[in-house]
């Protein structure tokens, strides 16, 4: 089920505003961040954030292809190993 229309999309609002921060001072750090639910907004696109997957942060480079997606979907939280055989 996706979310209402009038609610508009989540993303946290510390996150965008150090996406915002960097964009005004030019700066390309790294920022890491817990919510996985946060949508992937236009001024996140060229930046890293370190997206965490319940042991370690994953980092991920935003490209405009991921613009509309959740950060989760980019930092998998199992290791699949293979098939037993």
């Amino acid at each position: 089920m996706s979310r209402s229309l009038k609610k508009g999309p989540f993303v946290e609002t510390r996150l965008l505003a150090r996406v915002t921060a960097q964009n005004e001072s030019g700066k390309k750090e790294v920022i890491k961040t817990w919510s996985r639910a946060s949508t992937i907004f236009p001024e996140m696109v060229g930046h890293t954030i370190a997206v965490h997957d319940g042991r370690k942060h994953v980092p991920v480079y935003i490209t405009e292809s991921m613009v509309g997606h959740k950060l989760g979907e980019f930092a998998p939280t199992r290791t699949f190993r293979g098939h037993k055989q």
